[in-house]
């Protein structure tokens, strides 16, 4: 990054950059403490692992199928007007679970329910969020505004966690997280609509199946891009353990709402201090490298959370784990949103959304199963297992990605990808 860390703070200048990064980091706050929440109102009410699994899955499925049809809308429509719906509807759902929880009897399909629309909200807000930021910022500020925005949306989501456990524990009640949490999306909202981005030059092709996969044929065609993003995707599938932390701060560590707070927060404290440095401090050789060792460790710390009986060593744990992952992230964020056309973006941004939600949602359902069939502590352990095989695999699958220097010489197959240093 040309100016040095003067010049990665200077993108703040841009009010509406400062703005869209107020509205993420409110609306990362609100989800992450929505999830504290649901984990925890859920396994009070069934104290079954395999329901939690449910959780992923009833987000995933829905953002899943309507990603590419989110991300062809981000390519056609204003993306403002897109993330302005989707908080808006983030909002009214944080609004019927406090519904729900305020009932004698909360029923747990209807959680299901309502995180179905959670899905479909974040299929199109996904890729509108990352394909706007473009428009927010110059040019030159492109590659820090990525870096600061990874950041401080894992910052929001150590904070975000913490605060749902807190709040939980103090009120001893659900509906008091979920009316915060709609309170946050409403303060998203206002921030979105307050935003005047520079207009794009509207180039825009009839709605056809060919330009609803063109994302997926441009990373499928890109051994780097598509070697980034399934790493990351199979690692995480395997080797997270989220969707069983109620699990493990009951019933293996023996504490409270709190605990589960703490725990959530600690991969992100991790990632948010990682990503704050390569904000400032941007990998600038053997990117490719150190994101497989950064892999590997991953795998390495999912294994000693598993086995951990104590609370300190465990938070330990999942923050070197959500530091190691952040490097991952460093990387596939530069490839996938800096080394694709804007008139794309927003397509291969929902590609990238996909393998993103695969790996924390259907992960998580894969966790629960697991636990379910194998036990919980057992289960974690493989999962931290294959991880550490899959960087062996992928090392060798995609000798390109290993082989990688600087992110700036990296080159497409149609073009030279217009990598900044950081990410």
């Amino acid at each position: 990054m040309p100016g040095g860390q003067t010049a990665g703070w200077a993108v703040f200048r841009h009010r509406d950059f400062s703005r869209f990064q107020g509205a993420r980091v409110l609306s990362v706050l609100g989800v992450q403490m929505q999830n504290v929440a649901i984990g925890w109102q859920i396994y009070t009410i069934t104290r079954r692992p395999l329901d939690l699994a449910w959780v992923g899955l009833a987000q995933f499925l829905p953002a899943a199928c309507l990603s590419l049809a989110g991300g062809h809308a981000s390519d056609r429509f204003e993306r403002r007007r897109i993330l302005m719906a989707c908080y808006a509807a983030t909002a009214a759902l944080s609004a019927t679970l406090f519904a729900f929880a305020r009932q004698a009897e909360p029923r747990v399909s209807s959680i299901y329910t309502v995180l179905v629309g959670v899905g479909v909200a974040r299929a199109f807000a996904g890729p509108a969020s990352q394909s706007i930021v473009p428009a927010l910022v110059s040019p030159e500020h492109f590659g820090s505004a990525v870096a600061w925005g990874s950041s401080l949306w894992q910052a929001a989501t150590v904070v975000g966690p913490t605060l749902g456990g807190v709040a939980f524990a103090v009120t001893g009640h659900a509906e008091a997280v979920y009316g915060l949490a709609a309170c946050c999306s409403v303060s998203a909202l206002a921030l979105v609509a307050a935003m005047r981005p520079t207009p794009r030059i509207e180039r825009r092709t009839p709605a056809s199946l060919k330009s609803l996969f063109a994302g997926v044929r441009y990373v499928r065609e890109n051994q780097v891009v598509l070697g980034a993003i399934s790493l990351d995707l199979f690692a995480v599938l395997l080797g997270g353990a989220t969707a069983l932390l109620p699990v493990y701060a009951r019933d293996i560590l023996h504490l409270g709402p709190w605990a589960l707070g703490f725990l959530r927060s600690a991969p992100a404290v991790g990632a948010a201090t990682t990503g704050f440095a390569l904000a400032l401090r941007p990998i600038e050789r053997r990117a490719g490298a150190k994101m497989f060792a950064c892999v590997a460790l991953f795998g390495i710390a999912t294994v000693a959370f598993a086995v951990s009986r104590n609370f300190w060593l465990s938070l330990s744990a999942l923050v070197v784990l959500g530091a190691a992952d952040m490097v991952s992230v460093f990387v596939r964020s530069a490839l996938v949103q800096l080394a694709t056309p804007d008139t794309m973006r927003g397509r291969v941004s929902a590609v990238n959304m996909v393998f993103i939600g695969a790996s924390n949602e259907l992960g998580e359902f894969e966790s629960g199963l697991a636990a379910q069939w194998l036990g919980v502590v057992p289960s974690v352990v493989l999962g931290g297992i294959g991880t550490i095989a899959v960087v062996a695999i992928w090392a060798w699958r995609f000798p390109e990605l290993r082989r990688v220097d600087r992110l700036g010489d990296v080159q497409s197959k149609d073009a030279v990808l217009f990598v900044a240093s950081p990410k």
